[in-house]
């Protein structure tokens, strides 16, 4: 596989390894854990299973590398799981609009942290300025 091509996950894995991220381990130790099933149980809202996340990893283990070494983007997403990965990956929860036709979600971020979002997010979504507050994106659909 490519070095520089990103790997797709489903929404679910990419929150799951989001949550291990949290743990601040390094790719190493992470990749290390999840072949030795050497996993923490989730007591979050979330109460993932991540010996779902070690048996990807053993099924397709370049994949799962190349996710956790050279990043991965995400195969669909929903409005509820970008609020959920943004709460998981950046540790805290944006706001969510279910209004039919205004549909996004809404968050403060870094430069880093947009920067990261838009290089997970699939197809079909965009991420703009919310106007009148600096450092705040909406990110919806592309179209409605």
């Amino acid at each position: 596989m490519d070095k520089n091509q990103r790997v797709k996950l489903s929404q679910w894995d990419a929150l799951m390894l989001e949550g291990l991220r949290a743990y601040g381990w390094s790719d190493e130790e992470l990749l290390r854990r999840v072949r030795e099933r050497d996993l923490p149980k989730d007591t979050s809202m979330f109460e993932f299973d991540y010996e779902a996340l070690a048996e990807l990893a053993a099924a397709e283990p370049e994949l799962f590398e190349s996710a956790v070494t050279n990043g991965y983007s995400i195969k669909y997403n929903t409005l509820g799981g970008l609020r959920s990965w943004i709460l998981v990956a950046c540790g805290f929860e944006p706001e969510v609009n279910r209004e039919p036709g205004q549909e996004a979600v809404t968050a403060e971020l870094t430069p880093a942290q947009k920067e990261r979002l838009a290089s997970v997010i699939s197809y079909g979504w965009v991420i703009r300025d919310e106007p009148g507050r600096p450092g705040a994106y909406r990110i919806e659909p592309m179209q409605r």
